[in-house]
């Protein structure tokens, strides 16, 4: 019903926003918006005539953020005639994530006579205030989340249930099992998928035996699905069958992968056996052409390596290493299951001694993928539990053999192909593996690494020293890096420096912070004025100031004109094609953003480098490692537009770190809900989207833009 409810709210909107697209007041509000500014004309158009215009700047407000904007929020709340533009200030008031904003909302709970619309943006407001409270406000926190739950005891509006269920998820109140549960047995099917979504992701045992009536007859696959998973939460070994069962036979792939990762939890020892024939009859079909099979099997993989830990396993030994041929170390889940199963073969598997190192030496220079996987496998013999008998020894081999990956360049080996390989690519995977095993020069690697050609390889050296004691050769490594990183194209280098430098907490890395505090980019600069005060410098916010943005007028008339317009992506993939519909009233700017990349090639041909089962498929990394970007940021745009079904959503690394890539959903993640931008849907091809695995390709996008709807 709320899907119902949002979807027409949505369509009204945009037909009767095509003239309002046109007015000048909206490119002023779109403006400030991006520039982050919240000053005396955003706050005049509150008092507009015209309700369109006082909702959208409550809009706008709320993602600014700026605290200041609370009062005039919480006047249209409290006092605006029209409910629509209430319900925004509400969901506005939890976009500034200020507790000042709390008791605003409280009382819009309280009134159980007011529109159904406004208590539900209300209690998701007050979801995200209260996730924002920490530290010495934790009791404020446990106040809203009992809130949350009072209000789900008694609301019998699905709207206020579904969005009640996110608070609650966000809020994390005391005691809040036996209140979710009870929602396990409501007649729609998205209130029961949301409960158990929620109970599970809050790691709660509470419905466990309905949960098993649920997975057994239930007739909508994502309450099965969510079911499976939150009797994996509770370890249940009384589902074990029913879970088998389900990874098994289900129709649906979102059940079985679901049940299977179950079935890791449960640790039953009897699922390993049917788990691994499943594994070897979905690996007949093409795995060298990443069949749609892949993203099942690797998540059988996964859990057989729980199952089978440390138990020596020659049957599934030998199905993991054919799997690894025929793949090529590209599938990381392989090479750590192989390493929880039976580690001192895995090592084996490179030979011994100069062979092993040449060999892995081999897999850098040749597929930068690959040497990722095998990095992970190397850095997962860290956490082998002290049990294993020979497990210094292992240790000891292993951090040889990352050693060895990280002196490629000096390997003396010659290999020739007819692609760039990008070697580099996977060192700072195997930063992070040699650093699992804690070596007592780490500090000494890290610091060399800060000189490399690479952008990401130095930002993960920086993120290595952050989380080292401090000292000043470190502090004198990481100043005399910033210059090189204050100029890259991307800026994860500067932002891992700049938090490197916030844990020095000495005058030589107070004094580059404050250099820092110069950088152009705003994101920069919110981290140097969050490291300053966090290191006791003092408080430098007011020098964050406004963001100078990218964008000109035409850009902001050029991105308000597509509004009730009907614009398309075809994405043609290695797998097929599926149709984007943007929603640009819910999203101009990043819409446009997507377009204008689009439109001048720049997914041609990208990998596909993240595939969650059941959750994301996720694109748009030109380096195709998933740190890659345009070289630049956009803002994120923040709306009530749910993450269905379909869904397709801006990938971020933190507020406002939007760029190119970008992902789909293949279920409903209410979770993502008002913390990531929606900018449109999958409206044909779900199907394709459901086959792709990591490493297809986006071979094109093509842009359809139509006449007014």
């Amino acid at each position: 019903m709320l899907k119902r409810i949002i979807g027409i709210s949505l369509v009204c909107v945009a037909l009767s926003s095509a003239s309002f697209a046109q007015d000048p007041t909206l490119l002023k509000i779109v403006k400030a918006e991006d520039e982050r500014r919240w000053d005396a004309d955003l706050r005049d158009l509150f008092s507009s005539r015209n309700a369109q215009v006082r909702k959208r700047a409550a809009l706008a407000a709320g993602r600014i953020g700026d605290e200041s904007a609370l009062d005039a929020l919480t006047n249209l709340l409290e006092k605006d005639a029209d409910p629509t533009v209430r319900a925004m200030a509400a969901f506005a008031i939890g976009e500034v994530e200020s507790e000042a904003g709390a008791n605003a909302l409280l009382a819009q709970l309280k009134n159980k006579s007011g529109p159904v619309e406004l208590r539900a943006q209300a209690i998701e407001a007050l979801g995200k205030i209260a996730a924002a409270l920490q530290g010495e406000k934790e009791a404020r926190q446990r106040e809203l989340g009992a809130a949350i739950l009072e209000t789900l005891k008694s609301e019998s509006g699905q709207p206020v249930i579904l969005l009640g269920l996110t608070a609650a998820l966000r809020s994390r109140p005391a005691d809040a099992g036996p209140t979710l549960a009870k929602f396990l047995t409501h007649a729609n099917a998205r209130v029961r998928a949301d409960a158990a979504n929620a109970l599970a992701r809050l790691r709660l045992k509470d419905g466990t035996e309905q949960s098993r009536k649920l997975l057994a007859s239930d007739l909508d696959p994502i309450v099965r699905a969510n079911a499976a998973r939150l009797l994996g939460i509770a370890e249940d070994k009384q589902s074990v069958d029913a879970l088998l069962a389900s990874a098994t036979d289900d129709k649906d792939s979102r059940v079985r992968v679901n049940a299977i990762r179950a079935l890791a939890a449960v640790k039953d020892p009897r699922a390993a056996e049917p788990l691994l024939a499943r594994g070897q009859f979905l690996a007949q079909r093409d795995l060298a052409n990443r069949s749609a099979e892949l993203n099942e099997i690797l998540e059988i993989v996964t859990t057989l390596g729980r199952l089978r830990a440390q138990n020596e396993d020659h049957k599934v030994v030998a199905w993991l290493r054919k799997l690894n041929e025929t793949l090529n170390h590209t599938a990381p889940e392989i090479d750590l299951a192989f390493v929880r199963i039976a580690p001192a073969t895995y090592l084996s598997e490179f030979g011994t001694a100069e062979q092993a190192k040449r060999k892995v030496q081999e897999i850098i220079l040749l597929d930068w993928r690959g040497a990722a996987g095998v990095a992970a496998g190397l850095g997962e013999v860290a956490a082998l539990p002290d049990t294993v008998s020979n497990k210094s020894e292992l240790a000891a081999t292993a951090q040889t053999l990352l050693r060895a990956m990280l002196d490629y360049r000096n390997s003396g080996l010659n290999i020739n192909t007819l692609v760039a390989v990008h070697s580099e690519y996977a060192i700072p995977d195997v930063l992070r593996a040699l650093a699992a095993f804690k070596p007592t020069d780490l500090a000494t690697v890290a610091r060399a690494h800060l000189t490399d050609s690479d952008v990401i390889v130095r930002g993960t050296a920086a993120d290595l020293l952050a989380d080292l004691p401090p000292s000043e050769e470190t502090t004198r490594s990481l100043v005399q890096a910033w210059p090189q990183a204050a100029n890259d194209t991307l800026n994860d280098a500067a932002i891992s420096i700049v938090d490197a430098l916030g844990k020095q907490k000495n005058d030589a890395a107070i004094n580059q912070l404050k250099e820092a505090l110069k950088s152009g980019d705003p994101l920069i600069r919110r981290r140097a004025a969050a490291a300053l005060k966090a290191s006791g410098a003092g408080d430098f916010s007011a020098q964050i100031g406004t963001v100078h943005t990218r964008n000109t007028d035409a850009d902001y008339s050029r991105a308000l004109s597509r509004i009730g317009k009907n614009v398309r992506a075809v994405v043609t993939t290695s797998k097929g094609s599926f149709t984007i519909e943007f929603l640009p009233e819910a999203a101009p700017l990043t819409v446009d953003n997507f377009v204008q990349l689009a439109q001048r090639n720049y997914y041609r041909n990208v990998t596909i480098h993240r595939v969650v089962a059941n959750f994301v498929i996720q694109d748009g990394d030109p380096r195709g490692d998933g740190n890659g970007g345009p070289g630049y940021q956009i803002r994120c745009e923040i709306n009530q537009v749910l993450y269905d079904r379909a869904a397709v959503g801006m990938a971020l690394s933190g507020k406002d770190t939007g760029g190119s890539q970008w992902f789909v959903t293949h279920s409903p993640q209410p979770h993502l809900d008002g913390g990531y931008t929606v900018f449109g849907r999958v409206v044909a091809g779900m199907d394709v989207v459901d086959k792709i695995v990591r490493g297809d390709v986006i071979q094109s996008v093509t842009i359809r833009q139509g006449r007014l709807r």
